[in-house]
């Protein structure tokens, strides 16, 4: 209830109400029970379960995943170990050379400084583009070929344009999803970790290297310009190849990780499996029907079915079903008609009608009428079995024909 008082204050007046105390009194006292909820909350790693996709990805999205939108499963980290370890070992053997070569130059523009103007003389130019390609080409080169190399290690060969098409939905920054992937999921955890990881091992390569050769390097005062710059360079090289070789290490882990988070990203829901199941083999609602609707034909026309089938396989008095081979066709024979107890009878003697052959084997029949349907092939399982019975019929057969001649 809202009370107003008026009070007047010489000539001017002022109005007080209840009803703000009363709200913030309410909330105050529905403050712990704010503060307790929040407490409950946890935080999410944004997994696919999380958002209603508990689905494995089908064969087709991967392959659509990766051939249409470019997404495949890689590991940067491996990427940048090759390139950094190949083209280190490659400078390792090519140092001689290089030295050389850069002597070379030193030695041919400092011998030519008087001779030739670097303004007008346009000759300047091109030999030093010469050299620079000299000194810099064969690791420029093996640095790509590394690249390439640990990226068709892990996808295979793989070209589409689609990452680079611009997206200008990404112009505009979104604040909120970039802090929810870099700081509370999976992914951000697992980066910030291997960042750490990777400044532990390259800080404690280069810790350990310098120690065992503290004592060189606090005597290069006494050696010659050449010698001190091999142990610099000989450490140099030390120190990159090893932290290559840790960094190739770490990216087995690393390519596991992106691998599963892959995987994760192309989840389905339920309800996206069945659409493109729906869509990919078409509408299961509507084959059942169809295959359905196939049975009670072939059904209606048991009598034709079981004149045209190749052989009966009898209970002798429960079951029968009757078998339909088509040599040379491919596939499994098909059942063409089954029945139990009085249709069993009428397939029976339908078959006698007709000249069809009638094998007994009860177990067999039995089978055949619980686990296959009408117009199915018969289950793989069985294929054995029934070969062995088709072999006796044609058997008889050869006899009869024998027999007539």
């Amino acid at each position: 209830m809202l009370i107003i008082r008026k009070k007047e204050r010489g000539r001017g007046s002022m109005y007080t109400s209840e009803a703000p105390q009363a709200q913030n009194r309410e909330l105050f006292l529905a403050a712990p029970d704010a503060l307790s909820a929040l407490s409950r909350i946890h935080l999410q790693w944004f997994a696919a379960e999380d958002e209603g996709r508990t689905e494995e990805p089908s064969e087709y999205k991967i392959r659509k995943a990766r051939e249409e939108e470019g997404r495949v499963a890689k590991s940067q980290e491996l990427i940048g170990a090759l390139v950094l370890l190949i083209p280190g070992v490659t400078l390792l053997f090519l140092a001689p050379f290089m030295l050389k070569t850069f002597v070379e130059m030193i030695r041919f523009f400092l011998s030519m400084a008087t001779e030739m103007d670097p303004i007008k003389d346009r000759r300047i130019a091109g030999i030093a583009l010469l050299y620079f390609i000299k000194l810099c080409l064969p690791i420029i080169v093996i640095a790509m070929v590394a690249a390439i190399f640990a990226n068709m290690v892990q996808v295979g060969f793989l070209f589409t344009t689609k990452p680079l098409t611009p997206k200008f939905s990404k112009i505009l920054p979104r604040f909120g999803k970039y802090f929810q992937r870099t700081l509370f999921s999976m992914e951000g955890l697992f980066n910030f970790f291997k960042s750490i990881v990777k400044m532990l091992v390259i800080g404690l390569t280069a810790f350990l290297l310098i120690k065992s050769k503290i004592n060189v390097l606090t005597n290069m005062q006494t050696m010659n310009l050449w010698k001190s710059v091999s142990v610099v360079a000989t450490l140099a090289i030390q120190m990159l190849i090893l932290s290559a070789l840790f960094l190739l290490l770490l990216s087995i882990p690393d390519y596991l990780f992106q691998r599963w988070q892959y995987r994760e990203s192309l989840k389905m829901s339920k309800k996206e499996a069945e659409e493109e199941r729906k869509m990919y083999e078409g509408d299961p609602y509507v084959k059942a029907r169809l295959r359905r609707r196939m049975r009670q034909i072939l059904t209606k026309n048991m009598a034709i079915n079981v004149a045209k089938a190749d052989v009966v396989i009898t209970n002798p008095t429960h079951f029968a079903v009757a078998l339909e081979y088509h040599m040379g066709e491919g596939g499994a024979p098909v059942v063409t008609a089954k029945g139990e107890d009085e249709m069993a009878f009428r397939i029976r003697r339908i078959a006698l009608d007709n000249g069809t052959p009638i094998v007994e084997n009860k177990p067999l029949a039995h089978a055949l009428y619980e686990d296959a349907k009408i117009g199915d092939e018969v289950p793989e399982q069985y294929w054995e079995a029934v070969i062995l019975v088709l072999q006796k019929v044609w058997a008889i057969n050869e006899e009869r024909r024998k027999n007539t001649r």
